[in-house]
């Protein structure tokens, strides 16, 4: 959520010169887990009783799902093993890098160029 990344933006840049702080990561990795899971638990309870609803496609879940497990995986190598407790530039813009490719590889899942038999 927009709150928690810009409370872990300021304390990070502002109060930290560069380091993770108390809120950091922690509060950003707590707060996409709940907001995974409670969008889940609506989308399940908003099924009707007695309907079943089956996903078709699942590409683009697919590569969401790589990549959600990857961005977990790139916080504990950026925070832990490359540079411990602090962000280097070239880690950041490099994160930020990654979700224009997120999208291109989804929207390629999407239009069918990943799918088995192509586009």
């Amino acid at each position: 959520s927009a709150p928690e990344i810009l409370l872990s933006v300021i304390e990070t840049v502002a109060m930290n010169g560069m380091f993770s702080g108390e809120l950091g990561p922690s509060t950003i990795v707590g707060s996409a887990a709940f907001n995974l899971f409670v969008i889940i638990a609506v989308c399940v309870s908003a099924i009707p009783d007695g309907e079943v609803r089956k996903i078709k496609e699942t590409q683009v879940y697919a590569v969401t799902a790589i990549f959600s497990v990857f961005a977990y995986v790139w916080m504990i190598i950026v925070l832990l093993l490359i540079s411990p407790h602090v962000v280097d530039p070239w880690e950041g813009i490099l994160t930020f890098l990654l979700f224009p490719i997120l999208v291109s590889i989804a929207y390629a899942a999407d239009i069918g160029y990943l799918s088995p038999g192509g586009r």
